[in-house]
């Protein structure tokens, strides 16, 4: 099959990157003896035949010559030939079988209905495939069984012989996974197969941690059927499944590495050279957070998605596993709590303080974990304040006051994460390490994201980002500089201190003709108000500028430095009519009254196709026209924020400003405290919990 290639016209389709001429090298390849060659094509298919879980044509047209692969005893890695006509199925499966989609040429494509098609076709060839020698393959084959196979008395049947004949937990708890897939997919077979599973829960004598997964999947098939007993039962069967492993699931997890490191699990990966520290830190954040530690994690992460919004229930079981005799659990439901907490309202307190327990001074790796955990939580991380600083002064105390910069790369980051975690709570305990780091330059990248929460220590900070300000490269922009996270930190300290080093800012970011950053270090001088006053004479000759960010920094900073009217309203009321007109309506919001001549401008902005525009013309409307334009605004705030959620910070803001005339929208007020689910902009736990103190602010005002 395979010297069938050339019979196919690649050249006519097209994948993520061009034209489909090499899919037919890279099948070909599949089949090398040569273990780097099979591996490079293996990359490159994913990642232009399948790029991103995309099926184009030329994905389709692969699906015979990809069974003919993993037919051939003679192919090396047959395993990785069915795991990927799995991923090309699964991802097919989940596309719109009647819809029509587009290739990146813009060319129609029903690849997906073909794809499908194929996959139901050749389903008997995963029957085979699950009985198959080796293991990788059957693992795929026995997934793909749940997805493909139509005939579910076969399906279940074969599924039924599987867990028979299986003796690894992976694979028969893949059994039951898909077992509830077919159950789910085919309500013909739905009796049969929640029969046979609740069969399994029953086994006293099984395995418990078979047992768990048949509870878990069986509540998938009817998560109507929720009651009181389940969690319970779930965390007796947990328990039952878990023994105190002799080692973590590394197996030299616990033996010192090269630094005399030991933790959870191995140093991380060495840092690319050449890669700005930012970039390399979040492909490492990438890859940690993929990791799996314990056999029961995947298991258990569905069993949290089926509970949803069960929060009392989901917090039990990860108390639980928090609990845990076994490390792995432990450090696995780290992310598991992070993820509950940052996506729902409630009480957090426990689960903060399960977080802080997991500061480990022994295991770096554990402990860096929690402490990014509560870093990303704050400020529902409080309840651990006191733990992180005491984690803080410990790891100072037996391992040096440049512990910042320490050698070991799981010692620096479990420390890093503690500190960071601590300065977005705004505890000046963090100061020392921070300073440390800017005096050090050793990951200063990660203090700059802090330092500007801790005001109070402007003194101590404000010299230090000045003189890193007055050393900086302003030609460059974006990832691979510092600039404006140096800017945005001297903004949020408010130091005059700082005035200055920001003016010289903007000239040197004007004299490399970057844009960009002169427009953030204005925005930064915007901060101090008429304190800055000094500044006006760079900034004024900018409101002219013809790039139009840059005009919009200065005309804003101009109208806080000087608070001008007669000169700032008409250049704002211009740059209505840009790209920058929601922020031109925000300052005209700040100037108020005086600003009423472009009142008529605003109005017809009301109406704008773009729910963000809208608010911002809403808010100005409020801003500056008063009580006469409250009608319009609620009604038009309040249909922004139906429509988009993420406005909604932003909607709340204004209502609060406006007083007892947002009285109509007291009623969307209470439904919004009443949501479980967090909202907000971007659905970060900081903003949410700062729209629900809106929210309350409002309530207070108007019962």
């Amino acid at each position: 099959m395979i010297n069938e290639l050339d019979g196919v016209d690649w050249s006519s389709m097209g994948h993520a990157y061009g034209p489909a001429d090499d899919v037919p090298v890279w099948l070909r390849e599949m089949g090398s003896p040569d273990p780097e060659v099979r591996e490079k094509a293996f990359g490159n298919f994913y990642g232009a035949a399948h790029h991103q879980g995309d099926v184009y044509p030329c994905t389709a047209a692969s699906l015979p010559f990809l069974f003919a692969l993993a037919d051939d005893p003679a192919t090396p890695d047959r395993a990785s030939v069915v795991a990927l006509l799995l991923s090309i199925g699964r991802e097919a499966s989940e596309c719109d079988i009647n819809a029509v989609y587009f290739t990146p040429d813009g060319t129609e494509s029903t690849a997906h209905a073909d794809v499908v098609a194929q996959m139901r076709e050749r389903a008997g060839t995963f029957v085979r495939y699950a009985a198959d020698a080796e293991l990788l393959v059957r693992r795929a084959a026995i997934e793909a069984l749940g997805l493909f196979l139509d005939d579910a008395d076969l399906a279940l049947d074969v599924l039924r012989g599987r867990l028979a004949v299986e003796d690894g937990t992976v694979e028969r708890v893949l059994v039951i996974c898909t077992t509830a897939d077919l159950a789910l997919r085919l309500p013909a077979v739905h009796a049969a197969a929640t029969a046979w599973l609740d069969a399994l829960i029953g086994e006293r004598a099984s395995d418990a941690g078979i047992r768990l997964a048949a509870l878990v999947h069986r509540t998938r098939c009817t998560p109507q059927r929720i009651g009181r007993d389940l969690v319970p039962q779930a965390i007796e069967l947990l328990r039952q499944s878990t023994t105190t492993p002799s080692h973590t699931p590394d197996d030299d997890a616990h033996e010192p590495n090269a630094e005399g490191e030991t933790g959870t699990s191995a140093s991380p990966p060495p840092t690319v050279q050449n890669v700005p520290p930012e970039i390399a830190a979040a492909f490492e954040d990438l890859e940690r957070h993929n990791r799996v530690h314990a056999p029961t994690t995947s298991l258990l992460r569905t069993f949290h998605a089926v509970l949803d919004a069960r929060i009392p229930e989901r917090t039990a079981l990860l108390t639980e596993q928090f609990r845990s005799s076994d490390a792995a659990v432990r450090y696995d439901a780290i992310r598991m709590a992070q993820d509950l907490m940052a996506a729902w309202r409630g009480d957090h307190t426990n689960l903060a303080l399960h977080l802080a327990d997991c500061l480990l001074p022994d295991d770096p790796y554990t402990a860096a974990s929690a402490a990014e955990a509560l870093r990303v939580l704050a400020p529902v991380s409080e309840p651990a304040r006191e733990a992180l600083a005491s984690y803080v002064d410990m790891q100072r105390t037996v391992h040096g006051g440049d512990v910042w910069a320490a050698p070991q790369p799981l010692l620096r980051r479990a420390h890093q994460e503690a500190v960071l975690a601590l300065a977005r709570l705004k505890d000046l305990r963090a100061l020392p390490c921070l300073l440390t780091a800017l005096d050090g330059d050793v990951d200063a990248w990660r203090a700059l994201q802090v330092v500007g929460q801790l005001r109070p220590a402007a003194g101590d900070l404000v010299p230090r980002l000045t003189r890193r300000l007055a050393g900086a490269d302003f030609s460059q922009d974006g990832f691979g500089s510092s600039t404006g996270a140096l800017l945005s930190a001297l903004a949020a300290l408010r130091d005059p201190a700082a005035i200055p080093a920001l003016t010289n800012a903007v000239t040197a970011a004007i004299r490399q003709e970057n844009w960009r950053t002169a427009a953030t270090a204005l925005d930064a001088l915007s901060a101090f108000g008429t304190r800055a006053a000094t500044a006006s004479h760079v900034v004024r000759p900018l409101a002219n500028a013809q790039d139009i960010h840059l005009r919009m920094a200065a005309t804003s900073a101009l109208w806080e430095l000087e608070g001008n009217v007669e000169s700032a309203v008409p250049k704002l009321h211009d740059l209505l009519d840009t790209h920058e007109h929601r922020t031109a309506a925000d300052v005209l919001g700040r100037i108020g009254q005086p600003a009423e001549i472009v009142l008529p401008r605003l109005r017809p902005m009301l109406t704008d196709g773009y729910e963000w525009t809208r608010i911002h013309a809403a808010a100005a409307l409020w801003d500056i026209g008063g009580e006469a334009e409250a009608p319009t605004v609620v009604e038009t705030l309040l249909g922004a924020w139906e429509k988009n959620d993420a406005t909604s910070n932003y909607v709340v803001a204004c209502l609060h400003r406006m007083g007892p005339a947002a009285a109509p929208a007291l009623a969307r007020i209470l439904a919004e405290l009443a949501l479980s689910r967090r909202s907000g902009h971007f659905r970060s736990t900081a903003n949410d919990e700062e729209l629900q103190t809106t929210c309350r602010a409002i309530v207070t005002h108007l019962v």
